[in-house]
């Protein structure tokens, strides 16, 4: 699959994730501030995206970008809106690189789910590791703006932007074991996978000690979940915040290590490219980087947090696999991303091996 071709631009809106557009239209003119919504709207769906859908909602004037919870049965504390929400907004008034939000609304009665409402950011979404049609100054350069950009993220103290209860402070990395875990074995419309139920066992029996670190993490922190300049190698808005919450930051660095050891034919991974000729750092040289920006002099506990980082990515392909079986997945390729979910689930078990 093109990832770029896959997920760029927009599509009509299919039948199972239309709403009452007219509805949505007065909420818009209600909550929208200084008149910028002019009506009448066009709605159309964006292609990529495979948890929330989003929207583009387009006036005279100007364009928003709408998330809504998907319709239909949904796994508990999944598809979180109104967290992202908070997040976007607390961070916003930080300074920090993410998408300006006008409104939240948790009345189901408007459009069937709760939904919120934030700016349409232009620019620039890369969609493979290797930062193709790039120069080897250029790679360096936008690998060295998402490593500040993440840092800055987990540099922020939480309690005083605001966040101090968007989680729990410690304990992160045993209680998201213990969810992945949990909504893997939950969903049985997605069957089971060998090499997962290894991974239950194996991620119990070898959790690492509490860091002692919290701040807000990302939960997905990827290159394609990005907008960057145009023409500067610098993060303009850090989207899909679905996954956010307070944990370890080691943990969600080494999520966004992933790309080191994926293979392109997974996800987007730079697995047995040359990086030098690139111009992308080694993953040495990057947790280099990160440690500098936040005060360590090391990644604890690498080794595990790779291995929970893959069962977790496989554990959301697995709801993937779910929600395509209930019939409310939200984008056109779910059946292709699920494709993915065996390999990944194998890579992870192969890491647990080493």
């Amino acid at each position: 699959m093109d990832r770029t071709e896959a997920n760029t631009g927009t599509r009509a809106v299919p039948e199972h994730l239309q709403f009452d557009v007219a509805a949505l239209d007065h909420w818009l003119y209600e909550h929208i501030p200084n008149g910028a919504h002019d009506g009448p709207i066009t709605v159309r769906q964006f292609k990529g995206g495979q948890s929330n859908p989003t929207y583009r909602i387009e006036t005279s004037r100007t364009q928003f970008v709408l998330r809504r919870k998907p319709s239909g049965k949904i796994l508990p504390g999944a598809h979180a809106v109104e967290r992202e929400y908070r997040v976007l907004a607390a961070l916003g008034a930080q300074g920090f690189p993410v998408p300006k939000v006008y409104g939240l609304c948790e009345d189901e009665s408007v459009i069937g789910t709760p939904f919120y409402v934030m700016d349409m950011v232009p620019g620039r979404i890369v969609w493979e590791a290797e930062f193709p049609g790039m120069s080897r100054e250029q790679r360096a350069a936008h690998f060295d703006a998402m490593n500040a950009t993440i840092a800055q993220l987990h540099n922020y103290d939480p309690e005083a932007i605001g966040l101090g209860a968007y989680g729990k402070a410690t304990g992160f990395v045993e209680r998201q074991v213990a969810r992945w875990s949990k909504q893997y074995l939950s969903d049985t419309d997605a069957g089971r996978v060998p090499a997962m139920d290894l991974l239950v066992d194996w991620l119990g029996k070898h959790l690492p000690p509490d860091s002692g670190r919290s701040s807000v993490v990302h939960g997905d922190f990827r290159c394609d979940n990005m907008i960057f300049w145009p023409e500067e190698p610098k993060v303009r808005a850090v989207l899909d915040w679905e996954l956010s919450t307070l944990g370890d930051p080691a943990a969600d660095f080494t999520y966004h290590l992933l790309m080191y050891r994926m293979p392109g034919g997974i996800f987007s991974g730079l697995a047995g490219i040359d990086l030098d000729a690139l111009g992308i750092p080694s993953e040495d040289d990057y947790v280099a980087a990160y440690c500098r920006r936040t005060g360590r002099d090391h990644l604890p506990g690498k080794d595990y947090l790779i291995v929970f980082c893959l069962f977790r990515l496989a554990a959301i392909l697995h709801g993937i696999k779910g929600r395509l079986a209930r019939g409310n997945a939200s984008s056109a390729h779910a059946a292709q991303m699920v494709e993915r979910l065996e390999p990944l689930a194998d890579l992870a078990w192969s890491e647990a091996q080493t």
